[in-house]
């Protein structure tokens, strides 16, 4: 039986303004998955819309059109940016979906009916943008503390959700399960700021717009977003029927990948939901940063940003997934700047990839026609080589099971600034000029091709398509994972393509 590994990305309000903090989370959960899938993972990676809600009636009656056709339009844009960045989700759900719907109606009814919901009146403070309830104490300078709009007092007739009650059942299962969330800074905020204080009820429907899935027992009301927004984790499995092939080969999900501004939800409103279904919890949730430029978030409002495509057409997509994922220590903040994306092509992706495939594979062809040949006339320093590219695969593994995915490609870059390095100490164009040193040159030129191969490879999961045109110029079969556990999988007498630039490099105005 093949290993099985879900993860997903929170669902996404539908924007049509697109900008690089919005991908962020996406391409890093993408390369895990790629990962996975190289590694012999049986993947589910799931992205998606979460399209009800104030937000999206408003828009949609301002525009003149209906809720579902202002959403139809923005969602063939998200999928072309998808596209555009290479994600290679399993599925794509939108909270329309008429299979996701039916299935929202019937955990609501389940919970109501063995009284984990019931019906009360709601009266407090709410951001629409957000599409949050906030406690007068959790508010900072009374504005809604994720983005800092100003909040309206909300009263009307509403079902709640008896969040409450599972508040020493949640506290338990985060003692048990000390993993569950990371980092661990952000479980402390989830107990100290949140759950030790006391959970109160959650409201889970509204009656002032209709822009939702109706409860089907009382369709003035239509299930407010947490319930349906969080419950698409398990709806695209086929849930509510727990025999669903899909249901019982994933779930519970490996990972949760979420933005820091959304940990609260998925460790503390989501868990006490699937406690309540009786269904066992997601394996983890780890809570990244934010890109931010200038040290302040990316804004429409504060104009200080570019659509990602913009990016991708000047610089290439793997320019612009490189950049995310090496830039920003996961986890953590980091800055955006397109200053910075330039450096890193240059150095990381021309300099260093881009140079030692041109030049190892240029001197191939210049001194063995393209063919590849391992006499194995080794010296002390190519062993230092190929003890370093053998330690390699090991070493991104464990980087990535602790989801540093930021060290794991800085791990193979380095490798590659080694290979670099052994040019210049072994000299290939001083070996040529002597006809009996031909073995010795080509011994190096095969240990260089072998080391671009795996680390190529390795690569793949974060730069695919540069790592297909790496592997596509040296011809060869041997692309497996199995493959990069020791040295000498590339085939000798293998002609090699012609190198090609993989990255140009670019040239700024002083």
């Amino acid at each position: 039986m093949s290993k099985k590994y879900y993860i997903t990305t929170p669902i996404y309000y539908p924007s049509a303004n697109f900008h690089i903090g919005h991908c962020y989370t996406t391409i890093i959960a993408d390369s895990i998955a790629r990962y996975k899938r190289l590694t012999g993972y049986d993947v589910f990676f799931q992205t998606g819309t979460d399209e009800h809600g104030e937000k999206i009636e408003k828009k949609a009656k301002e525009a003149g059109v209906t809720p579902k056709e202002y959403v139809d339009k923005i969602i063939a844009d998200a999928k072309d940016m998808w596209s555009s960045l290479g994600i290679s989700y399993d599925y794509f759900i939108r909270t329309t979906d008429k299979n996701h719907e039916e299935a929202v109606q019937k955990i609501f009814k389940k919970l109501y009916d063995q009284g984990d919901i019931y019906k009360s009146e709601y009266k407090g403070l709410y951001c629409v943008p957000c599409e949050s309830f906030w406690t007068e104490s959790q508010t900072v300078d009374g504005k809604c503390p994720d983005c800092g709009r100003e909040l309206k007092m909300v009263s009307e007739e509403a079902y709640f959700f008896r969040l409450s009650a599972y508040q020493d059942k949640l506290i338990k299962f985060y003692d048990e399960h000390p993993d569950f969330i990371l980092p661990i800074s952000r479980k402390n905020e989830m107990l100290n700021n949140f759950i030790k204080p006391g959970l109160e009820d959650l409201c889970v429907s509204r009656t002032s717009f209709k822009w939702g899935i109706p409860v089907t027992f009382d369709e003035k009301h239509v299930i407010y977003v947490w319930i349906d927004a969080l419950s698409n984790y398990i709806t695209s499995l086929g849930y509510p029927d727990e025999n669903s092939p899909l249901y019982k080969k994933y779930w519970p999900a490996d990972l949760h990948l979420v933005g820091k501004e959304i940990v609260r939800f998925h460790t503390i409103i989501w868990p006490c939901m699937l406690m309540a279904l009786g269904i066992p919890l997601p394996k983890q949730v780890f809570g990244h940063g934010w890109l931010k430029i200038a040290g302040g978030k990316i804004s429409k409002s504060l104009g200080n940003y570019k659509d990602p495509r913009e990016y991708i057409s000047a610089y290439g997509v793997d320019a612009v997934r490189y950049y995310a994922l090496r830039e920003v220590p996961f986890g953590s903040d980091g800055n955006f700047s397109e200053e910075a994306l330039i450096s890193r092509t240059n150095t990381d992706l021309a300099n260093n990839l881009g140079n030692l495939v041109n030049r190892t594979i240029s001197m191939s062809h210049k001194y063995f026609d393209g063919l590849t040949k391992n006499p194995n006339i080794n010296e002390s320093i190519d062993e230092d080589l190929k003890k370093e590219v053998i330690a390699l695969k090991d070493i991104v593994e464990t980087k990535m099971q602790e989801l540093k995915v930021n060290e794991a490609i800085d791990e193979i870059m380095e490798v590659l600034r080694k290979c670099n390095k052994y040019i210049d100490d072994t000299t290939p164009w001083s070996l040529a000029k002597d006809e009996t040193k031909k073995d010795r040159l080509a011994t190096i030129l095969y240990n260089l091709l072998e080391s671009i191969r795996i680390c190529a490879i390795l690569l793949s999961p974060f730069i695919p398509t540069t790592s297909d045109k790496i592997l596509d110029e040296l011809n060869t079969k041997a692309r497996s994972y199995e493959s990069v556990s020791s040295f000498g999988s590339l085939e000798t007498n293998l002609k090699l393509n012609e190198p090609t630039i993989l990255f140009n490099r670019i040239e700024t105005k002083n």
